[in-house]
């Protein structure tokens, strides 16, 4: 029997090559796109979502001494500049500036009573003036009688001794008017030094017990109440802090590479995680940071000892909102985590920032204080007999 040879298969061919000029290509179209995405966009603008929001805390902090009697604002609402927010209790003080009306009363009728001693003097020196031209008269006409023996020499040593007397009482109480005018010289009633410390200790008294309402310095929102109803709190001590939202702005940490291309003035876009890409905030930046995070921590690192490796680090650049309305319909919060890309194509702006000093937050609220005690302290001179 005649054996028959079956074919052998034809073996299949492998798509492994095709897979890697699939694999090759794909690469090499990403790097294409990459290229044109980075000379066309990328190169132009540095990005980080290493950027938080940052704000002004301000800290509520009594100015007295004194038991809480009354909290007017809770944590998240909004007050502003003026509103009470916490009341103590003002017994102590109303008694201290009771005290000081009192010395101040007391005070005036005192340094016109100087004055008026003064006016006194200057009229018995006249008198005294004239007793003495009087006695020197006679005296000198006795002394011509006594010559003619008109007179005994016993009468002419009483014109003497009256005259002497009338003398050392002139001196006496020219004396006494020197002293006075010491007082009061070269001054008037509200600027003598008597007056004056007694002016100043009622106004310090007067801070005092308007300082036991504590009010808020700027508009915002309530943020990290600790007082509670009762306490003894003391001066400095933080009762509750409050942060103008209107008034926020963005902190970015930026790498050294980065930073290289960033200039002050440059426009940013901000995103917040919060809203997402469909909410863009239109941001500039304010200055550079003068150090790494490193730099002011707390622990500086030590390179120099131990096995270095090398850390690539981060400096924190301002970034401020350009339209703050934009806070009104999406506000942000502190801490909030943003996205922010930096405009490069203007790379003319400064390293370092120039500007003169002014205020970077103010508050007139406590204006007013001082000019209510000076309505008090007019009406007390006036009631004493005093002019202002």
């Amino acid at each position: 029997m005649n054996d028959v040879k079956t074919p052998s298969p034809t073996p299949a061919k492998s798509k492994r090559p095709w897979l890697l000029y699939l694999l090759g290509a794909a690469c090499l179209l990403a790097a294409i796109l990459w290229g044109g995405w980075y000379g066309m966009y990328g190169r132009w603008y540095a990005s980080t979502d290493n950027a938080y929001v940052q704000g002004d805390v301000v800290q509520i902090t009594p100015q007295f001494h004194g038991t809480v009697v009354s909290i007017n604002a809770d944590d998240g609402e909004l007050v502003f500049a003026g509103d009470t927010l916490v009341v103590l209790d003002p017994g102590d003080s109303q008694l201290a500036l009771d005290n000081a009306k009192a010395h101040l009363a007391n005070v005036v009728r005192k340094v016109r009573g100087l004055y008026s001693a003064v006016s006194g003097a200057k009229a018995e020196i006249a008198v005294r003036q004239a007793t003495l031209d009087k006695a020197r008269a006679d005296y000198q006409r006795r002394r011509v009688l006594t010559l003619s023996h008109a007179i005994s020499k016993e009468e002419l040593a009483h014109a003497n001794n009256a005259f002497l007397e009338a003398q050392s009482a002139l001196d006496a109480i020219e004396q006494q008017y020197q002293q006075t005018l010491s007082l009061v010289d070269n001054t008037s009633l509200t600027s003598h030094p008597e007056v004056l410390a007694a002016i100043a200790a009622l106004r310090v008294a007067y801070l005092d017990r308007s300082r036991t309402t504590i009010v808020s310095p700027v508009t915002g929102y309530v943020a990290k109440r600790k007082v509670q109803l009762g306490q003894r709190v003391q001066p400095g001590e933080a009762l509750m802090a409050v942060v103008p939202l209107d008034k926020v702005w963005v902190e970015a940490n930026f790498t050294e590479a980065q930073l290289r291309d960033i200039r002050i003035d440059q426009p940013v876009e901000i995103y917040a995680d919060v809203y997402g890409k469909t909410i863009r905030y239109n941001g500039q930046v304010q200055n550079l940071g003068i150090g790494t995070g490193a730099a002011f921590a707390l622990l500086p690192a030590q390179n120099a000892t131990g096995n270095w490796i090398k850390i690539v680090q981060r400096v924190p650049v301002r970034i401020s909102l350009t339209q703050p309305e934009q806070l009104i319909s999406h506000p942000l919060r502190i801490g909030l985590s943003m996205q922010v890309n930096v405009d490069l194509h203007d790379r003319s702006g400064a390293l370092l920032a120039q500007r003169s000093p002014e205020p970077l937050l103010a508050t007139d609220v406590y204006l007013d204080q001082l000019s209510q005690s000076d309505a008090l302290i007019e009406q007390i001179v006036k009631a004493n007999g005093g002019d202002i």
